[in-house]
């Protein structure tokens, strides 16, 4: 026996209404047509009426349309077939057509959301991709998993991982050891997801025939890497003139991925990161991607979902900026 349900979604205005229903409500009847519900929308409601699982589609397509409208401004019939395509694939994922590798035969690196999905789709579909959202979304995991995917693939001959050293002030040279050895725990986290999909006789072959490099950003001026999947993470953390550095590395056949969590710069106040600037110069233009995920993204310790919530409830209060 099939569960009839309605839900009620609200809207934060008209004016969303409008650009989420589409010209004479043509993302509405997409909807109704791909998944087999009702909808009827009055000013700044949409109620969703159906099969429960249909509903809980609905209910979850609605959430990323939201997003991405938010993210870039407007909101066509293509985005919501891809976001229709998302939502209905997501039941069955495992090795589906967005696993980005396999470990050890059994272990699928794979989007678990979606707007990890979401993501996914932005990292394969185009150049330069920044990702934005909390702790725990997998922005850096997701990233490296599309870096190996490639070498695998030989469709690139390069990863470089880079990260901004704030904390040192990008000068390294009182830490020991060689420039590896210094950069070392600021990329900790990209090492880290690195070591889960490869092997670490692989990774140091890797990097001694510098087919894997790790690089302080300060290192990265003047250079152009060609045929390299570039990822830059703590994006936050750059300055202006540092993330416009780190952008025109790009060579030909080369994906630049940058991640960052906005909520935690850790620049001088009166800085205005590289990050939020970047997503503002370039969010019109082709083959850049701005992918934005939240707390339901979250997919480490349940608690850290919560933590993050609390957080974010809090911040109002607490930053007028």
């Amino acid at each position: 026996m099939t569960t009839e349900t309605t839900i009620t979604l609200t809207l934060d205005s008209r004016d969303e209404a409008v650009l989420l229903f589409g010209s004479r409500d043509q993302n509405l009847r997409l909807i109704r047509d791909s998944l087999g519900v009702r909808l009827v929308a009055r000013g700044d409601f949409v109620h969703i009426d159906g099969k429960e699982a249909q509903v809980e589609q609905a209910d979850r397509l609605f959430q990323q349309m939201r997003l991405m409208l938010k993210s870039q401004g407007s909101l066509s019939q293509e985005d919501v077939r891809k976001l229709l395509a998302i939502v209905q694939q997501s039941e069955d994922r495992e090795g589906g057509p967005q696993t980005l590798a396999v470990i050890d035969g059994k272990r699928h690196v794979r989007p678990r959301t979606d707007g990890q999905a979401r993501y996914v789709q932005a990292l394969k579909e185009n150049d330069l991709i920044f990702c934005i959202g909390p702790a725990g979304t997998g922005k850096t995991y997701l990233a490296v998993g599309m870096a190996v995917m490639l070498l695998r693939q030989e469709a690139v001959r390069k990863i470089v991982l880079v990260r901004p050293a704030v904390e040192a002030g990008e000068r390294l040279g009182f830490l020991p050891g060689d420039i590896v050895a210094k950069i070392n725990p600021y990329l900790r986290p990209l090492l880290d997801a690195l070591g889960e999909m490869v092997d670490p006789e692989s990774i140091r072959r890797y990097m001694e025939n510098d087919i894997i490099e790790i690089a302080p950003l300060a290192y990265m001026r003047g250079r152009t890497l060609n045929n390299a999947v570039i990822i830059l993470d703590e994006g936050q953390n750059t300055t202006v003139p540092q993330m416009k550095m780190f952008l025109t590395r790009m060579g030909n056949g080369s994906k630049i991925i940058v991640t960052g969590d906005v909520t935690q710069v850790d620049l001088p106040r009166q800085t205005r990161n590289g990050l939020n600037d970047a997503v503002h110069r370039l969010r019109d233009l082709e083959r850049i991607a701005m992918v934005y995920l939240t707390e339901h993204d979250i997919v480490r310790h349940p608690l850290v979902q919560k933590i993050v919530k609390a957080y974010e409830d809090d911040k109002p209060r607490k930053r007028k900026e």
